[in-house]
């Protein structure tokens, strides 16, 4: 199911916590939501969810606008801090959640042991929600978002406070559940989106300032293919540097180490070079020894982006 953000913004007081932002997100899809605190990441999911009136714009869940009162059900969320009822046990507090999510009472029994199954609970399912360790905590937070089978999921920082080893297990849990389901998941945890997300979307002081994979955006902040190779053959590095330079896909070259002749090369706009300069490499009799891409680092994306 399709999430349609159209002009949506949302004021507190004087301040614009959102502002005119529009955006789509295609069913199957998993896309990351990342921002600075106060940038307005958490007001616009839970717009999205309807616990949140907008100010103005729309937001279509399947075509039809969460203003209607109608899209709730097709919607799971795990807030931030994760309300939990720590003193109910785990299967009783799924039941109750399916319970309040319209699960026919026939259906809670399977959608309960399902859940424990898909979210790997069965050995802590007979415990209290308070026993839990915080990984075993946001598994169940997972279940209740679930437990109603929604065709979309919004997720507020799903890995905070975990350690790397439920962060792996959250993370694969996630990705299986956006095969079949509409993902927007918020984090601060950037190698998280990228091993997470197909898409990633960047708010800062309520607008969008980034949209696309993790590779676009890499591509629009460096430029141009940036390249660092070693050849190994009989060619001073001064000759072999003209020969790259001349090279039609190079625009520019450098001498990074004449004597193991390693190089950085920039290609020209919107082509790269790896092809021509192997293609040289074989016709001079060198060896291309390493070829290794030059790539802008996603955090340094985020903090050029969300630094102002």
């Amino acid at each position: 199911m399709d999430i349609s953000i159209q002009g949506l913004s949302k004021s507190y007081g004087f301040q614009k916590a959102v502002d005119n932002i529009s955006f789509e997100v295609k069913t199957g899809e998993i896309v990351g939501f990342l921002g600075p605190n106060g940038a307005g990441k958490t007001t616009t999911m839970k717009m999205i969810t309807g616990y949140l009136d907008m100010d103005g714009g729309d937001i279509l869940i399947g075509g039809k606008s969460v203003r209607s009162n109608n899209t709730k059900k097709h919607i799971g969320y795990l807030p931030e801090h994760n309300p939990l009822y720590h003193e109910m046990p785990v299967l009783e507090y799924l039941e109750f959640s399916a319970a309040i999510q319209g699960v026919p009472k026939t259906a809670i029994p399977e959608r309960v042991r399902k859940m424990v199954q898909v979210c790997g609970l069965d050995v802590e399912k007979h415990k209290t929600i308070g026993e839990l360790s915080k990984g075993y905590r946001q598994r169940v937070g997972l279940a209740q978002a679930l437990i109603h089978d929604p065709e979309i999921l919004i997720l507020d920082e799903p890995t905070t406070g975990l350690d790397p080893n439920q962060i792996i297990e959250i993370r694969e849990l996630i990705k299986d559940i956006g095969k079949q389901k509409t993902v927007i998941l918020s984090t601060h945890i950037l190698p998280e989106v990228e091993a997470t997300c197909d898409r990633i979307l960047i708010i800062n002081k309520g607008r969008i300032v980034a949209d696309g994979t993790a590779d676009s955006l890499r591509t629009q902040a460096q430029g141009k293919q940036v390249l660092k190779i070693r050849i190994e053959g009989s060619m001073d590095a001064m000759k072999a540097l003209e020969k790259l330079k001349a090279l039609e896909t190079v625009d520019d070259a450098t001498i990074l180490d004449a004597e193991a002749l390693r190089f950085e090369i920039h290609s020209k706009a919107d082509t790269t070079a790896n092809r021509s300069i192997f293609e040289w490499c074989v016709k001079n009799n060198l060896v291309l020894a390493e070829m290794i891409p030059f790539e802008t680092k996603l955090e340094d994306i985020f903090h050029n982006l969300t630094m102002n």
